[in-house]
């Protein structure tokens, strides 16, 4: 069939990868793994300076286009299927679609290798596969303390959340894989899981991963990546201590600016806020 496809296509099965999520779901658990705010230039650099060893070890970062601009609509678009497609991308048919929702679109037509999934979300739509679907929170959105902080809780069977897990920690990322790793000794063998883990120790603040740095900046940004990155090798080593097979999705929601353009942060275009890595592989 790959004859069938546009030239687009093939140059995006080229950089990503291709997979048959029918294949996958059902027969893998699926780890979704949020770097939140990761911009692609640092983690590039980081990657061919071979300072992030764990994540370099799951092939290279690919330049992807943000679903948005800051963490709530990216994640709304991501959880409804439209995850980061690769940079290049010249129309909406060349992107790989992992998830698509049934029944939407024009001709309800699913893309090539695409899980057609029912519901409102993937979450939703795993679920009703027989997924035990849960998260892990990071940032505010994801904290439950508020009633837009417990919109994508709410998507999940279970979703944890505790101060220890905030952006204004240093250990974060380390508390977070604690509390995954313990969290597995309890699962069912038998039911796929589907996880979805909100890593936050890239986002503001980030300057305390340099001594003596007071302000946040692009050196202070690798080094939170460099941190995440030992954590994420214990979170998958851990995992695949436990649990058999299992399709990994590691991407950033959305970059963050330093001052590039006079722009601070995100939550504004700005090709650094709109341009992030993104890998999938299997463990």
């Amino acid at each position: 069939m790959i004859e069938e496809r546009t030239e687009g296509e093939k140059k995006t099965m080229e950089k990503i990868g291709f997979v048959d999520m029918n294949q996958v779901v059902g027969t893998h658990d699926i780890l979704f793994l949020c770097l939140d705010t990761l911009r692609y230039d640092v983690a590039k650099k980081e990657e061919e300076a071979g300072r992030t060893p764990v994540l370099n070890q799951y092939g290279p970062w690919v330049k992807c286009q943000s679903p948005g601009n800051f963490t709530y609509p990216s994640h709304h678009a991501m959880f409804s299927g439209f995850l980061p497609c690769e940079f290049d991308t010249k129309s909406i048919w060349d992107r790989q679609m992992l998830f698509f929702p049934k029944n939407i679109g024009m001709g309800n037509k699913v893309p090539k290798g695409a899980f057609a999934f029912e519901g409102g979300t993937i979450i939703e739509g795993l679920r009703k596969v027989g997924y035990h679907t849960w998260c892990v929170g990071g940032v505010a959105f994801f904290d439950k303390r508020s009633d837009i902080g417990r919109v994508f809780p709410s998507m999940f069977e279970e979703s944890f959340w505790y101060p220890a897990f905030g952006c204004g920690v240093k250990e974060s990322a380390a508390n977070q894989v604690d509390f995954v790793l313990k969290k597995l000794e309890t699962l069912d063998k038998n039911t796929p899981q589907f996880l979805y883990v909100n890593i936050d120790a890239i986002h503001y603040p980030n300057a305390f991963y340099v001594e003596g740095e007071k302000h946040d900046s692009v050196k202070t940004h690798a080094a939170a990546l460099r941190y995440v990155d030992t954590e994420v090798g214990r979170l998958l080593e851990g995992w695949k201590k436990k649990r058999e097979r299992t399709f990994v999705i590691c991407t950033s929601d959305h970059g963050t600016c330093y001052g590039e353009d006079g722009c601070q942060f995100h939550g504004i275009e700005h090709p650094v806020v709109n341009t992030i890595p993104y890998k999938q592989f299997f463990l």
